[in-house]
């Protein structure tokens, strides 16, 4: 039997019965979370909001992880079963400090979403002079998922859901220069690769604690109209992207491929509850199944590219994350 996903050894359909146009109502569907805890980051807007009303009418108690705590409140209202705790994830003191309160709570944690993200912004760096997408949307779910494991093994079964995306087909991950300091600035290759990053994680984390009964995840939502990811993105990278017409229109095949929100959020919840993944991980998903290895007709529309699930890459960054945000497993555990 497969042990781990390394070179893409698991990454085949399983025929769950899901698509592109299924919604988290159609994946939840029979699931009951009665008891169970969970941590979404961002569950405040866009498809983390729509995970966490889906996660919280199936039962679960849901902490919200939200960098503006007002917002979420006013988001957030009428939902039951929830909790608002503040977290900036481009803050690593603000992560410690959450993950810090959580585990002091001593509760057990069966499912950790890391949600949050940013996309296709200018030029910006956190703290540590770390490239702001970079640390957003990769280094940010480390550094949690790390500080959170005591909390995680406590479950006896959990999972750790890391949302990726297709644009990581934009670019590997940059090893000899993964902050820009010595190459022009690309918002797009900076996007790309820090979602290579979650996929490698995703893989390395899922071979490294499943022995403590974790598994671990990444996936793609899908091309999703109606959140707020793309704010920031100018209509000439849009143009780029080949989402525009030169008047600024989108282009009708474009629009005829947009999820709404609760289909971009199914496969989150399909990699949080679904019982044909009880005994695989490190797999990367789509459209509510595990994606199949990108070729070349593929690129850019659908599938995982191989430069994310290799294993000495993967074995690569963990080592890189942990100088870069000085958490280990040992020092957590």
């Amino acid at each position: 039997m497969i042990q781990n996903n390394y070179q893409g050894a698991l990454q085949q359909p399983l025929n769950s019965g899901f698509n592109a146009s299924s919604t988290t109502t159609d994946v939840i569907k029979g699931i009951s979370l009665e008891g169970k805890n969970v941590i979404v980051t961002g569950g405040n807007a866009g498809i983390g909001l729509e995970t966490t009303k889906t996660l919280a009418n199936a039962g679960a108690t849901i902490i919200v992880a939200a960098r503006d705590i007002e917002k979420a409140k006013n988001n957030l209202k009428g939902i039951k079963n929830v909790e608002i705790e503040a977290m900036d994830i481009i803050d690593p003191d603000s992560i410690t400090a959450f993950a810090d309160k959580f585990i002091s709570s001593g509760r057990a944690l069966h499912l950790l979403i890391n949600n949050a993200g940013i996309m296709w912004v200018p030029l910006r760096r956190d703290s540590l002079g770390i490239e702001s997408q970079l640390a957003t949307n990769y280094l940010g779910q480390f550094h949690l998922t790390l500080k959170l494991f005591p909390a995680l093994k406590k479950a006896n079964g959990a999972r750790v859901i890391n949302v990726s995306s297709l644009g990581h087909h934009m670019s590997p991950f940059n090893f000899e220069d993964p902050n820009f300091l010595h190459r022009e600035y690309e918002t797009l290759q900076a996007y790309g690769q820090s979602k290579t990053a979650c996929n490698l994680f995703s893989l390395e984390l899922d071979n490294r604690i499943k022995t403590y009964h974790i598994r671990a995840y990444s996936l793609h939502p899908g091309s999703i109209g109606g959140t707020e990811l793309g704010r920031e993105a100018s209509v000439e990278l849009f143009q780029k992207m080949g989402f525009l017409d030169a008047e600024g229109n989108m282009l009708p095949e474009v629009a005829a491929r947009l999820k709404s929100i609760p289909q971009g959020a199914a496969t989150t919840i399909w990699c949080a509850t679904s019982p044909l993944l009880d005994h695989i991980g490190g797999v990367y998903c789509e459209d509510a199944d595990i994606a199949p290895l990108a070729s070349e007709e593929s690129i850019g529309i659908y599938g995982v590219q191989p430069y994310s699930l290799d294993e000495t890459n993967a074995k690569k960054l963990w080592d890189l994350s942990e100088q870069m945000t000085g958490v280990s497993l040992a020092s957590v555990n």
